[in-house]
């Protein structure tokens, strides 16, 4: 399983919102890390048609990879 500690979910960490000009904005817990170009917006519009919540906040964990590098403290 992808997600073992089961955030993805429950919490739902990521959203995204798509451009006209056919890019995305991703953000993790409302602050924005990531653009996706056109190319990865559209598989990103692909998945988000066929409404999974899960798929569509797994591929958004991958695609933004290892923007955490777990030296990051809690608030």
């Amino acid at each position: 399983m992808e997600d073992s500690r089961g955030i993805l979910s429950t919490e739902r960490p990521f959203s995204y919102k798509a451009t006209k000009d056919g890019r995305a904005f991703v953000s993790w817990n409302g602050k924005a890390v990531m653009t996706l170009g056109p190319k990865d917006a559209a598989r990103l519009a692909k998945i988000a048609a066929s409404g999974d919540e899960y798929s569509i906040q797994l591929f958004l964990a991958k695609i933004t990879g290892n923007f955490k590098h777990g030296n990051e403290r809690r608030a």
